[in-house]
């Protein structure tokens, strides 16, 4: 069984400002929570990350009770020292160990939101269904996931791993992004559970600046995996860079203000009925 990928919250926050606009924008789609008779609004972000969109749901609603949950220790050590604590209008905001995989709501949820993270768990629609059921009636189930799987990026990165020299030791890391689906499917799966569905799809076109940009994006993310899997052997990892790094210039030349990196994401709002 292939290794757990192993984080690194300063490299994934390195570009934050791109990685948080895909959340802004499902924050803002997302309905008012249902009328909770006094108690504190409960808000589960599964798959947190280091917190820093954790900490935009407490800025929205201040005065509720928001749980971040995360399988990796790095993560969640950075969200603890950088956002944990008593917010703004009363509420709290702490962090758990969970695995997005086999995580169910043990208390009911006013919202139930992931953000960037689904993409990493196979059959993940498959917890739709108890997700939807942790809900209070008027609940909302909301997600966003990359939808580049197909783009240069990973698509050379899926080629670089099956090449002989890497195939035994890597296997098939390198295509995980296969577990997410289209948004007419998510669309059809969270209505058949008879949610109010509204699901879409952004490209976003951003500009990276600096040396080999889109290399630097994807070693907070879908590269992982990779070195992880190459671990402490530090002449692979550069031999397994060196070879990413030429493919990733070809395909993602430098222009006059930057590298323009095509981004796909998925994103779905989904309301439980009311009472």
């Amino acid at each position: 069984m292939p290794t757990a990928p192993i984080w690194d919250p300063r490299q994934y926050l390195r570009h934050s400002g791109h990685r948080t606009r895909p959340f802004l924008d499902l924050l803002g789609r997302i309905p008012d929570l249902p009328a909770t008779g006094g108690r504190a609004p409960r808000i589960a972000d599964v798959g947190c990350g280091p917190g820093n969109v954790t900490a935009l749901l407490a800025e929205r609603w201040p005065d509720a009770r928001i749980t971040g949950f995360d399988n990796s220790p790095d993560m969640l050590d950075r969200a603890e020292k950088d956002h944990a604590g008593a917010t703004s209008g009363g509420g709290w905001l702490d962090f758990r160990p969970a695995d997005a995989a086999h995580w169910t709501p043990d208390e009911p949820y006013d919202l139930i939101v992931s953000n960037a993270a689904l993409q990493w768990v196979p059959n993940h629609p498959e917890s739709f269904a108890r997700w939807i059921d942790g809900l209070v009636p008027g609940g909302t189930f909301a997600f966003q996931v990359p939808g580049n799987y197909t783009a240069p990026s990973h698509a050379l990165l899926g080629t670089l791993c099956g090449l002989p020299q890497w195939r035994r030791r890597l296997g098939g890391r390198g295509r995980d992004y296969t577990y997410v689906l289209d948004p007419a499917d998510y669309l059809v799966r969270l209505t058949d559970l008879g949610c109010a569905t509204d699901t879409w799809e952004t490209t976003y076109f951003q500009v990276l600046t600096g040396d080999d940009p889109v290399l630097d994006w994807v070693k907070g993310t879908a590269l992982r995996p990779i070195l992880t899997e190459l671990g402490d052997d530090a002449g692979a990892v550069d031999e397994f860079l060196d070879q990413y790094r030429a493919l990733l210039r070809d395909a993602y030349p430098p222009g006059p203000h930057g590298t323009v990196f095509p981004f796909r994401r998925i994103f779905a709002v989904a309301r439980k009925p009311p009472a």
